[in-house]
C-alpha cells in the first residue's frame, strides 16, 4: 500500500491532538515495524517530544513482560491489541493515563475494566489504506453489554455509509463504508486493478477526488458514530 508522507504526517497531527500527546508522556512502541499502527507509536511520541520506550519481541510475546517492561518505564500512554488486553492487571499500570486500541472489535468489558478517572479509552478503526485510523472515539463506562462504536471521522477525513447505488443510507440502516480525505492511500503498488477496484471516484467531492471502498458494513447511531457490523462478503 503506498501511503504518502503527507498522509502520515497528516495522521500524526491528528493523533496528537486528540491523545494530547505532551512531552511529559512515555509512549510504549510495541508493534512490529511492519504493522502500521507502529506509524503511531514511532512518530507520535517523536514529533511531540515525548519518550518513546521501544519493547523487544520477546516483549510483545508474553503478557506479563510487557506489563513490567510499561510499569517499570512508567509508561503513560499505550496501544494494546484487544486479544491481548484481558491478560493485564491494569491496577498494576498507576502510571497508564491513555489506551487506546483497534484492529479488532474490542469486548465491551475491556472499557469496564481500563477506563477509569484518569484513565482514557481510546477504540479506533481504519485500514492501511487510509493510514491507520480513520474514525476515533473515545468510550466512557459502563458500556452495558453493548458493542463499542468505532466513532467519528478524524480530522480532514469524511466517511460515508452507502447502499450498493453509492446513495447515502439513513441512520440506522447498514450500508458500506467508504473513506474519504487526506489519509487516502495512493493504492497498491503494482497492482493498478486493484487500485482501481478499491478507489474509486467520489461522488461527494472535487473533480478527480477518490474514495476508498472498505467492504466492512457500518451504520451510523442517531448520536453521529459509528457502529460496526461485519464484512460485506460474509
Amino acid at each position: 500500500v503506498l501511503v504518502s508522507h503527507e498522509a502520515a504526517a497528516d495522521f500524526i497531527v491528528h493523533v496528537i491532538e486528540a491523545y494530547g500527546i505532551e512531552a511529559s508522556d512515555r509512549f510504549l512502541a510495541c508493534a512490529s515495524l511492519t504493522f502500521d499502527v507502529s506509524v503511531e507509536e514511532v512518530f507520535g511520541p517523536l514529533a511531540s517530544g515525548a519518550a518513546l520506550v521501544l519493547a523487544s519481541g520477546e516483549d510483545r510475546q508474553n503478557a506479563g513482560r510487557l506489563q513490567a517492561l510499561m510499569r517499570d518505564q512508567a509508561v503513560t500512554v499505550a496501544d494494546l491489541a484487544p486479544a491481548l488486553m484481558p491478560y493485564f492487571d491494569v491496577d498494576a499500570l498507576p502510571g497508564l493515563r491513555l489506551i487506546s486500541t483497534g484492529g479488532e472489535a474490542p469486548a465491551p468489558a475491556l472499557v469496564d475494566q481500563w477506563a477509569a478517572p484518569g484513565r482514557e479509552f481510546w477504540n479506533g478503526y481504519g485500514p492501511t489504506e487510509t493510514t491507520v485510523s480513520a474514525t476515533l472515539m473515545r468510550c466512557l463506562p459502563p458500556s452495558h453489554g453493548r458493542a463499542l462504536p468505532i466513532g467519528r471521522p478524524m480530522a480532514d477525513t469524511r466517511v460515508y455509509v452507502l447502499d450498493a447505488c453509492l446513495r447515502p443510507v439513513p441512520v440506522g440502516v447498514e450500508g458500506e463504508l467508504y473513506i474519504a480525505g487526506a489519509g487516502l492511500a495512493r493504492g497498491y503498488w503494482g497492482r493498478a486493478g486493484l487500485t482501481a477496484e478499491r478507489f474509486v471516484a467520489c461522488p461527494f467531492g472535487g473533480a478527480g477526488e477518490r474514495m476508498y471502498r472498505t467492504g466492512d458494513v457500518v451504520r451510523w447511531r442517531a448520536d453521529g458514530v459509528l457502529e460496526f457490523v461485519g464484512r460485506a462478503d460474509d
